[in-house]
């Protein structure tokens, strides 16, 4: 087996939920009053569940619904930043940590942009990194596809890992 002296790895995640009943949806660990809530097992956080994906991607070590399928009972509802932390403490018992984190959230509505410096806030604080390693951006896609048509939201996020 070979030892791994690389002194950094990449990962990305994706992830999707579409919107339901609602009056709130989750977004980077900030509650953001909106006209939908999101259907999903545990609080359908797509910011934080792309982070983990990213985070679990970088050390090969699969994804969240391995870690938290959604067949099992003890994530219905779960908090997302629980999550995450689980992820950075599994990457942590590996030697590594979050060197910085990139995440773009992609919908019409509702409005990322007075609610990104709190989400930054809450993600830098869970993973033990100042929040200036942390970026929280939005896009449209400018009414094209399902989340333009507004029935879902979506993220990606790209974490780097550095040897702690």
């Amino acid at each position: 087996m070979a030892i791994d002296t690389a002194p950094f790895r990449i990962g990305q995640g994706y992830d999707v939920h579409v919107f339901g009943e609602g009056d709130h949806i989750m977004l980077g660990g900030v509650r953001v009053p909106h006209d939908h809530g999101v259907v999903a097992h545990s609080d359908g956080d797509v910011a934080l569940h792309a982070l983990c994906d990213a985070l679990l991607g970088a050390l090969a070590l699969g994804d969240i619904g391995v870690h938290f399928p959604p067949s099992d009972e003890r994530w219905r509802g779960a908090d997302s930043l629980g999550l995450l932390r689980h992820c950075v403490a599994l990457v942590g018992e590996r030697g590594w940590k979050l060197g910085n984190a990139d995440i773009t959230i992609v919908c019409e509505r509702p409005k990322v942009g007075p609610h990104a410096a709190l989400m930054r806030q809450r993600i830098a604080e869970t993973c033990g990194v100042d929040v200036d390693a942390v970026s929280v951006k939005a896009t449209t896609s400018e009414k094209l596809g399902f989340t333009g048509r507004g029935e879902g939201i979506a993220a990606q996020a790209v974490a780097l890992l550095v040897r702690a």
